[in-house]
């Protein structure tokens, strides 16, 4: 098993401290992760799927270290697009986000991203928002406006402190802000929305009985809430894509701390987008491409997988057709090494000594790449020149058949992470 202390240690970029930390859990070897899910009412994009793949990728290789990672994905699937959507469509809200969901699971499954069994969802998850909003209620920091409920940022010492939000600029006047979510890099510097009190015009037969009221519980509570029912207040790593930074981290930050009085997530991921030539996808440009587009036109789902994982997630990927070639052609030399190295047809030789230094450097490569804050696209450029030396190796007689079995061990651990060396 591979070590987890010393210089080895993996180190990951801590959006809260803005500095690249040491990975230490909160409990021994045991790692609680939520990583935000789609909204179900809509078809996730490429640049959604980058995220769910680093995120991915995390989990395998904290696996891979050897903690016991329990990880919550989940479904948004009542909010107020999606009831309007609903309402245009004149479809059940249900039939929406199931469709939403299948495609979900058709795409994870092409693209080898494992998500766990049991996906919580908004509607079903009501009673942990209740209770949350109900002791947000009693603690004061939250209050109810009409049949709404609506949370007071200045009441919680420290808002805004994962974006670093300058809470100098706060208005003294009151504002509150109704809607569950709003477009675009902006802070809406006033109240947010917790609970929805029903409103028949706008819910239609959507809403819950509850000791709130008649209501739903807004986006805003709602992963506080499956992150209370199902890991607890504390977690250790929390992950979505950058646009999370507005609004939405630092909300679920406020929701969740003032029910422990403690740290609620030690570490926070973002992944950067996926631009499309340039230029960021957006509805209203037009561009939005989704996994299935390329698949269509004839990339394989392990070429994809690799080019969205290879980019650092930190790092702004821009999707054109030449890096799509170029990234498919990397992807197939690394693949076609390992089957020269693997296959039944693998030639054994000598077995000479000096091999095994490469042999072991295969896993020593792998892993101080990864180990610098997930690393891929180093690690597969480690493991591409390792493997292009093995393969000299091999051409020359020098490669026996205990070596090559060593080999196939490895490569086998490593695309337990990976994913994409193997069929």
């Amino acid at each position: 098993m591979p070590s987890v202390t010393g210089e080895h240690r993996l180190q990951l970029y801590n959006t809260l401290t803005r500095e690249r930390q040491p990975f230490v859990p909160l409990e021994g070897r045991r790692v609680k992760i939520f990583t935000c899910g789609p909204s179900i009412y809509g078809i996730p994009h490429i640049g959604n799927y980058r995220t769910f793949l680093y995120e991915d990728v995390l989990q395998r290789y904290l696996e891979y270290l050897g903690y016991a990672v329990e990880r919550v994905v989940n479904f948004t699937d009542v909010e107020d697009k999606a009831i309007v959507k609903a309402g245009k469509s004149r479809e059940k809200l249900e039939e929406i986000t199931e469709k939403a969901a299948e495609e979900f699971f058709r795409n994870t499954g092409l693209l080898h991203i494992r998500v766990p069994d049991f996906i919580p969802r908004s509607s079903t998850s009501v009673d942990g928002a209740v209770e949350i909003v109900g002791r947000l209620l009693a603690g004061g920091y939250a209050y109810r406006h009409g049949d709404d409920i609506f949370y007071d940022p200045l009441k919680f010492a420290g808002f805004g402190k994962l974006f670093g939000l300058d809470m100098t600029r706060w208005p003294k006047q009151k504002k509150r802000f109704r809607l569950d979510t709003y477009e675009g890099k902006r802070w809406n510097r006033g109240d947010f929305i917790l609970w929805h009190g029903y409103r028949a015009e706008r819910d239609g037969d959507i809403f819950w009985e509850t000791e709130l009221g008649r209501g739903r519980p807004a986006w805003n509570v709602q992963d506080a809430a499956m992150i209370f029912k199902h890991l607890g207040l504390r977690i250790d790593i929390a992950c979505g894509g950058i646009d999370n930074l507005y609004r939405h981290h630092d909300y679920t930050i406020a929701i969740m701390e003032p029910l422990s009085g403690r740290t609620f997530a030690n570490y926070w991921l973002h992944g950067e987008h996926v631009l499309l030539n340039g230029k960021k996808m957006s509805k209203s440009k037009g561009n939005i491409l989704y996994p299935l587009d390329l698949l269509d036109k004839g990339m394989s789902a392990v070429a994809l997988r690799y080019y969205l994982i290879a980019g650092h997630y930190r790092q702004p990927l821009n999707l054109t057709e030449k890096r799509l070639k170029e990234g498919e052609e990397r992807c197939r030399a690394l693949r076609d090494l390992v089957r020269q190295l693997t296959g039944p047809e693998v030639g054994w030789g000598c077995g000479d000594p000096l091999v095994d230094r490469n042999i072991d450097a295969l896993v020593e490569d792998f892993e101080k790449a990864m180990n610098d804050d997930l690393g891929v696209g180093a690690a597969c450029a480690a493991l591409h020149a390792r493997l292009v030396e093995l393969v000299s190796w091999k051409s020359r007689g020098c490669l026996g058949k205990e070596q090559a079995a060593g080999i196939r061990k490895h490569l086998l651990r490593i695309d337990a992470v990976l994913q994409i060396l193997f069929e």
